[in-house]
């Protein structure tokens, strides 16, 4: 189908978008997805590429070629159906590829009940999940140093912050949503999740209209579980993003119906969450409800709110009048079982109209989200307050290791403490304290003030003379007099 002739040609203000219709149930769903978004009058110009097995299985490992990143970076909007990643072959998943590559820092995620059309035990759940796409543990830097201790480090900056944070309350200023709840582990991760929760306060407060909120993680993920109605949008670090993004899809009954969006500055990338499904490709049964979600929040994203609306009043009053597909149908709720092609029809038909038992959408005049560019803040004064030296020995107790490790002490560096797995165990350490092998050394200066790089140099140094196996260092810092960096468990 020429959507571009059929649709475009006529219409003025469009924005330019790159699609890829991907494999096994994909270009069914992409063309059901088009022929709605364009009927509803979606000022939007077409330019396919090809990603996913075939490129893949043509000796491209990562699914994509050099000329179609051209295509997605010019464009700077990606809709994109699900593909199959061949197993094995070292190939690379282009998800993963494409959120880092353009620096898709959100992802966004709407999880809503469709009671009692879609069967749930949470009939009035409608949470959105706003999850940091870049960093945190996510960002994969893991080492093994002993026999016994691997670590993988937990990067949080000020931007990925700034920017996930702000996007979340820009997102619910949009969607006329009215909370936003910040959820992190900072009464144990006082420096990363601690960031994360200041930034979000710093934020919030540019936005007095909407309510702000912040809770622990375990008991606002049980919070959710039971009680989703509490929550509107939640704004959180990767690694919980990630798995409550899908406990929350899972409770609203209607996984396969979800669609999710990756923002970055200046890219974005709208897709189902759900796969490719290759053994219901070509038989014209899919359900192109997940993706439609996805372009839907695409046209919200390019302030093409209007269609938006319009679209998704259509959608909830095609599964408000029972006409679903075969993965939802059930008897004695579901009136009519559509293909892939007929429900597209279905929605078409519903355009300008809205649902009369579940909640329609009203997004008003609602203009494209407004995300200004990070601008880096003036640098605080940085001193050196200490360093902690982590070190591989097989001994049993802090006491025996602080007579080796005081021998590394120099005149303004001295031992102040012996951790194992975070637990002090010197001084005043519990012999009922299990230790592995990994123990870290913190010298600090005993009169209170910084010490220089020649201490730290000359800790190393002792630790070779001394045979002190050194598998890693960190310095201890404070920026503008306070100090950045967490006290030993116990301290």
């Amino acid at each position: 189908m020429n959507y571009n002739a059929q649709y475009c040609t006529k219409i003025m203000n469009m924005t330019k978008i790159t699609v890829a219709k991907g494999d096994g149930i994909g270009p069914e769903i992409m063309d059901a997805t088009l022929e709605i978004i364009l009927a509803a009058g979606a000022r939007i110009e077409v330019e396919e590429i090809k990603v996913g097995e075939k490129v893949y299985l043509s000796g491209n490992t990562s699914g994509i070629s050099a000329e179609s990143w051209d295509v997605i970076r010019r464009n700077k909007i990606f809709l994109k159906a699900p593909i199959t990643t061949p197993q094995g072959g070292g190939y690379k998943s282009l998800n993963v590829t494409t959120r880092k590559f353009l620096g898709l820092y959100a992802n966004i995620r709407p999880c809503r009940s469709l009671h009692p059309y879609i069967k749930t035990k949470h009939p009035i759940m409608d949470v959105v999940i706003v999850r940091e796409n870049e960093e945190d543990l996510y960002a994969g830097i893991e080492h093994q140093q002993t026999d016994e201790v691997v670590q993988c480090l937990k990067l949080i900056s000020r931007p990925g912050c700034e920017k996930i944070v702000r996007y979340a309350f820009e997102y619910a200023r949009q969607q006329k949503r009215k909370k936003v709840t910040c959820f992190t582990k900072d009464n144990i991760m006082k420096q990363t999740d601690g960031l994360f929760h200041k930034v979000f306060d710093e934020i919030a407060k540019e936005y007095p209209e909407i309510e702000n909120e912040h809770w622990i993680i375990d008991i606002g993920a049980a919070k959710m579980a039971d009680t989703p109605e509490a929550f509107d949008v939640i704004v959180m670090p990767n690694l919980y993003g990630d798995v409550l993004s899908d406990v929350a899809a899972q409770i609203t009954g209607s996984v396969g119906l979800a669609g999710s969006a990756n923002i970055g500055e200046e890219c974005a990338m709208f897709e189902a969450i759900h796969g490719s499904a290759p053994r219901r490709a070509g038989q014209n049964v899919a359900n192109p409800s997940g993706l439609l979600q996805g372009a839907i929040m695409m046209l919200n994203h390019i302030g093409q709110t209007d269609v938006a609306e319009k679209v998704q009043n259509a959608w909830l009053k095609t599964i408000e009048d029972g006409l679903h597909t075969y993965d939802v149908y059930k008897e004695g709720i579901s009136k009519v079982k559509l293909g892939t092609k007929e429900f597209a029809q279905a929605v078409i038909a519903n355009l300008g109209q809205k649902p009369q038992q579940l909640q329609p959408v009203d997004y008003g005049n609602s203009q494209a989200l407004n995300l200004p560019t990070y601008k880096r803040k003036p640098a605080a004064k940085k001193e050196l307050m200490g360093i902690d030296v982590f070190v591989h020995w097989r001994g049993e107790s802090g006491e025996e290791l602080s007579t080796i490790t005081k021998k590394l002490n120099t005149h303004q560096a001295q031992l102040t403490m012996i951790t194992n797995r975070g637990i002090k165990v010197w001084p005043e350490g519990f012999k009922e304290t299990f230790c592995t092998d990994h123990w870290r050394c913190r010298y600090k200066n005993p009169k209170g003030g910084s010490i220089t790089k020649d201490d730290v140099i000359e800790i190393l140094q002792n630790a070779l003379r001394e045979n002190v196996d050194v598998v890693k260092t960190e310095n201890l810092y404070a920026f503008d007099g306070v100090p950045a960096f967490s006290l030993g468990q116990g301290q």
